[in-house]
């Protein structure tokens, strides 16, 4: 909490300054100078590949302040119906069912089978878990893929699914960042 008090909303790469944050949530103010970026690139997948967010029902497993809350709010500028799920949530997979849109970011490893998972949905997969199995150290997202894949209109892979959007997000809002303190034109074309 110091340190993100610290950091200049002009500077903040992350996106997590509590400026950038208040910008983000609060509707009808100015727009953040920089967006989460994992939540960024979660939004980023679904609109370059069309799916339709507007009037949609999204479930969010997770409500951290890195993944899961950013990622509900931006939805919820979309139009998007958003219900934020937790550990803690009775019957999660009857909420999972019920979902257009499902962005799991619990960090924990396959906790979402392939029945939870409503036919024809789309499922954003952010967790990032590592495993053995078979022998081997392998790593896998909060989503079972393998029973999901069977129902799912569209679905993230891990490793190489939202982890490069990440990456993309965070240049972005670096080059952003950069071209901001140094008063030089920003670049058109940059989303993050």
């Amino acid at each position: 909490s110091r340190i993100l008090e610290t950091i200049s909303p002009n500077k903040d790469a992350d996106g997590f300054c509590y400026e950038n944050v208040a910008r983000l949530v609060l509707r009808g103010g100015p727009r953040p100078l920089a967006t989460a970026c994992t939540p960024a690139g979660c939004v980023e997948l679904l609109q370059r590949s069309e799916v339709p967010v507007s009037g949609k029902e999204v479930v969010v497993i997770g409500r951290s302040n890195i993944v899961g809350m950013p990622v509900a709010h931006l939805l919820m500028s979309m139009d998007a119906t958003v219900t934020v799920c937790h550990s803690r949530t009775a019957d999660l997979a009857a909420h999972c069912r019920r979902a257009d849109i499902v962005v799991a970011a619990i960090g924990k490893a396959e906790m979402v089978p392939g029945d939870w998972i409503k036919e024809g949905a789309t499922v954003i997969d952010v967790g990032i878990n590592r495993i053995e199995r078979d022998g081997k150290n392998v790593l896998v997202g909060d989503v079972d893929f393998a029973s999901a894949k069977e129902v799912a209109g569209a679905i993230t892979p891990v490793p190489g699914g939202v982890g490069p959007m990440t990456i993309a997000c965070l240049l972005a809002n670096t080059v952003t960042a950069c071209c901001r303190s140094n008063d030089l034109a920003e670049p058109e074309g940059l989303t993050a």
